[in-house]
């Protein structure tokens, strides 16, 4: 499984988000200024995790974007399925319920690409918008200390 440009962008969306919201709408431009991804292309995913009702937008001189639920209540594994498809397999042959390859019978790299699969999904099913924020905190933490502040 490779994560796309679409869906880091997703979860850094949803981080700034959480972020900088602080109750308040977010506006779309101060979201791509701070993560360095264009408007247009923020646009197309802020328009799928809107349809997806993951984030409600507010009209007006200060409108912007407001998750629709705590952070704590989004996993990973939600929002990266949303943008990538909802299949995050490592390999081809286990993108569908039942194994479609011809191979499977004689194949004992399958347990192994089982077991990828089982800890992709373990992760990404556990972490939370919330963890995330958490891990940003220390770590924003961690550079201050280091650059002396």
């Amino acid at each position: 499984m490779k994560i796309t440009t679409k869906g880091r962008y997703a979860l850094s969306l949803m981080l700034d988000l959480v972020t900088y919201s602080g109750g308040d709408p977010v506006k779309l431009r101060d979201i791509a200024a701070r993560q360095g991804i264009s408007d247009k292309y923020l646009e197309q995913i802020v328009a799928m995790l809107h349809k997806a009702g993951l984030i409600r937008s507010v009209r007006g001189a200060q409108g912007g974007y407001l998750l629709v639920r705590e952070p704590h209540q989004y996993t990973v594994g939600e929002i990266l399925r949303l943008a990538e498809g909802n299949n995050m397999a490592p390999v081809p042959c286990l993108e569908y319920d039942e194994n479609q390859c011809n191979k499977q019978e004689g194949c004992v790299s399958v347990i192994l690409y089982k077991k990828i699969n089982d800890a992709i999904n373990s992760v990404i099913d556990t972490v939370t918008l919330a963890d995330m924020y958490s891990w940003q905190k220390e770590l924003t933490v961690s550079e201050s200390k280091a650059n002396g502040s």
